[in-house]
């Protein structure tokens, strides 16, 4: 009597690997760590040496890059800037006047270049502001000492930064008005040494700046409109 060979069933699946199984998604989607987040921030400190980032733009993305979640949101960050060492990547030209002064007159004062040493900032009987939001600052920290005798300094930094003042005012005024940077989010640095008699000191940024034009646009508007 014969007898018929089993039939083979059907196959067995491979053995699961112990442990939870980790859920698919895009590498975008991982969540970035704080070592990540401290690559991206000196990858924008290199491109602000070479020039390709303002004051501004280098505030704007570190505060962006330490509030980063995930990979992801960091790789937005620097999507438009070369890799470290790219062609042409020069270091941006170091800013050689340091010194700005108003004496019995105006000014105003863009800082274009390299920002490496302290500022000196003088006005006396006069009226003085100075742009920072144009410069590069390659170690995210600047140092002002300001000194206003019977006159008016006002500091333009961009949004976001961080300001220090220390000093004193003598039948002066310090102010700053500035927007608080974002809890947990480190960002650049901009220390000021007041010196204030019979004068004022104030460093605004961006926004507030531009709320100020607006207002005095918007009565300027009006008081013509009465004539």
């Amino acid at each position: 009597m014969s007898h018929s060979a089993p039939q083979p069933g059907p196959p067995k699946p491979p053995p699961r690997p112990h442990g939870p199984a980790m859920p698919a998604g895009p590498a975008g989607s991982v969540r970035a760590s704080d070592a990540e987040r401290e690559a991206v921030v000196e990858l924008l400190r290199i491109a602000s040496v070479e020039g390709r980032l303002t004051f501004a733009e280098l505030t704007e993305r570190c505060q962006a890059a330490y509030c980063a979640a995930t990979r992801g949101e960091l790789e937005r960050v620097t999507s438009d800037l070369p890799g470290v060492g790219a062609p042409g990547a020069d270091p941006a030209p170091r800013l050689e006047t340091r010194r700005f002064s108003a004496v019995m007159g105006d000014a105003r004062e863009r800082v274009i270049g390299r920002i490496e040493e302290e500022l000196n900032v003088l006005s006396v009987m006069g009226d003085l502001v100075l742009d920072l939001r144009d410069a590069q600052v390659p170690r995210g920290e600047v140092t002002i000492v300001a000194t206003a005798v019977m006159g008016d300094v006002k500091i333009i930094v961009p949004d976001g930064v961080e300001v220090r003042m220390s000093g004193y005012g003598v039948m002066g005024d310090r102010r700053v008005r500035t927007r608080r940077p974002e809890p947990g989010c480190v960002v650049p640095v901009v220390h000021v040494r007041a010196q204030a008699v019979m004068g004022d000191i104030k460093i605004v940024d961006d926004e507030h700046d531009g709320r100020a034009r607006r207002a005095f646009t918007s009565w300027w508007e009006d008081r013509k409109s009465r004539h």
